[in-house]
């Protein structure tokens, strides 16, 4: 699933490609995409001759605020990823993959594509009396976001008290911190030498430190290459992220520690495959 880095580069390459273009038109291919308003045609309708005015991100989803008319009106579009959504600028006269669930039409024969094989990316228009967290419900229950004034040492050690769950699990809560998820999760522990099984209220004041510090280099880093390609991330042109090469332990199981030699495990945490380095990583 792609993570806040991943989005952040689909983001800021959205910025450069769109910002400024009107919708011209386009199709929903797939119904069960369009989150809000009811139907496929009431989502088209809305977008019809809006032009694109910014590129925001709130943990993983995206959203665009659209200029509606001359007088003003403004909406948005949101759009979530998911598993395996991607967002391609692209040229109309690139053939349409199987997978494509959406198209928006600009000028210059251009077009904004939103494939998704898995099926679960979500895209909403808002109407210019909605309010976006309240049509996009997800954006109620985020926690600050890792670069934020919120996301400081107080916020992040009080948070963490009285929590008996595994440090890796809370990580993964986007109540806790909005955008981070498995990958990252998984680096910043390594980085800050933090077991994953460690529970919450376990941690010491200079541990959370290390690991908030961690999270914000390790996402830091990763927006800085193009995010991580394990699977299915492509930027807005269809080009792999580089982080996947540079990971510390996420996606390296049986291979060496880079830091100590020691071989890199995996297990399973609250479902979802952990990769740490018991050297550099010892439990409590």
């Amino acid at each position: 699933m792609p993570e806040l880095p991943e989005v952040e580069t689909v983001r800021l390459g959205l910025e450069k490609a769109t910002v400024g273009m009107q919708v011209l038109g386009g199709e929903v291919l797939y119904p069960r995409t369009i989150a809000h308003p009811q139907s496929s045609q009431a989502f088209i309708q809305g977008l019809q001759h809006a032009t694109f005015l910014l590129w925001k991100r709130r943990g993983k989803y995206l959203l665009s605020q659209l200029s509606l008319s001359a007088n003003g009106q403004t909406g948005w579009l949101g759009v979530h990823l998911r598993m395996t959504g991607q967002l391609l600028w692209l040229t109309q006269d690139v053939p349409v993959p199987k997978h494509t669930r959406v198209r928006l039409f600009f000028g210059n024969n251009c077009e904004l594509r939103f494939v998704d094989q898995r099926t679960f990316g979500q895209m909403w228009w808002v109407a210019p009396q909605e309010d976006p967290q309240t049509i996009i419900s997800g954006l109620q229950k985020l926690g600050p976001e890792p670069f934020s004034e919120e996301f400081s040492l107080k916020y992040f050690s009080n948070s963490l008290q009285g929590r008996k769950r595994s440090i890796k699990s809370a990580l993964l809560d986007q109540a806790l911190v909005a955008g981070v998820g498995n990958i990252y999760a998984d680096e910043a522990l390594f980085m800050s030498g933090i077991s994953p099984t460690t529970l919450c209220h376990q941690l010491r004041v200079e541990q959370v430190q290390r690991l908030r510090t961690a999270i914000i280099d390790v996402l830091s880093t990763s927006i800085g290459v193009g995010g991580t390609t394990f699977s299915d991330f492509r930027d807005l042109k269809g080009v792999n992220g580089n982080y996947g090469g540079m990971a510390w332990v996420y996606g390296r199981h049986g291979q060496p520690c880079r830091t100590c030699g020691h071989t890199i495990e995996r297990i399973k945490l609250v479902g979802r495959s952990t990769h740490f380095c018991p050297q550099c990583q010892p439990e409590s």
